[in-house]
């Protein structure tokens, strides 16, 4: 367990962390959604069983995905994607709006279910970038997102809506994710290596690529609203 005393496993920790706390927002507010016609009990029920479904198949969905992302070129496709994600985090589009709510138990925990893992693609992703394989990470950022959307759904909002800053970084650090991830595609390792001076190069660039598109699309959205 020497690995726990390196500042890159608490560096990396520290990345998952976030990631979950940014991410997991969209998830809360579906969650809400989907269960704000039931009765307070029933409310509770739904949301226990609908987060604990989600996370079942997310698990599998991330032990896939980090298979996926040692095949050459795959990677690359999954930094595209991460700095897709990250802009869309700053357009602050509300894609949710339109959720319905259900009345009944069984359909509120099955919609819960089921857009909880159509969302939890940037989760997924940006939690198997961050852990570079490594499955302690994985697992220890699988556990995080567990009281993240079962417990701390309203705390997470309220943060990101008082905090806005919060969203910026988040979606900064995809991008910085999204950048290491393209330097570490299995088809550039000896080029990355000869090259290890420039790693910082594609993370920072990707980051400041995320913020500046994220807000230049945000102005544009309010612009037309």
């Amino acid at each position: 367990m020497t690995m726990l005393t390196t500042p890159e496993f608490w560096l990396a920790l520290m990345q998952i962390i976030l990631i979950n706390i940014v991410l997991s927002g969209d998830n809360a507010v579906v969650i809400a959604l989907a269960s704000r016609s039931l009765p307070p009990a029933q409310q509770r029920k739904a949301i226990l069983f609908g987060s604990v479904g989600a996370i079942v198949l997310r698990i599998v969905l991330t032990f896939f995905a980090v298979y996926l992302l040692s095949l050459p070129y795959l990677k690359f496709a999954g930094a595209v994607l991460l700095l897709w994600i990250g802009v869309n985090l700053l357009k602050e589009d509300d894609d949710d709006a339109d959720l319905e709510g259900h009345s009944n138990l069984a359909a509120a925990i099955k919609t819960i279910i089921v857009a909880d893992l159509v969302m939890s693609l940037d989760n997924v992703i940006g939690v198997a970038a961050a852990a570079k394989g490594n499955l302690v990470l994985l697992v220890i950022g699988l556990g995080v997102s567990i009281p993240l959307i079962i417990y701390g759904s309203t705390l997470i909002l309220k943060l990101m809506n008082r905090f806005p800053v919060i969203i910026t970084i988040g979606a900064a650090l995809l991008g910085w994710v999204a950048g290491e991830m393209a330097f570490s595609d299995p088809s550039i390792n000896a080029w990355a290596e000869s090259h290890h001076n420039m790693h910082l190069i594609p993370p920072v660039l990707c980051a400041l690529l995320v913020v500046a598109a994220g807000k230049f699309l945000q102005g544009q959205n309010r612009q037309a609203s």
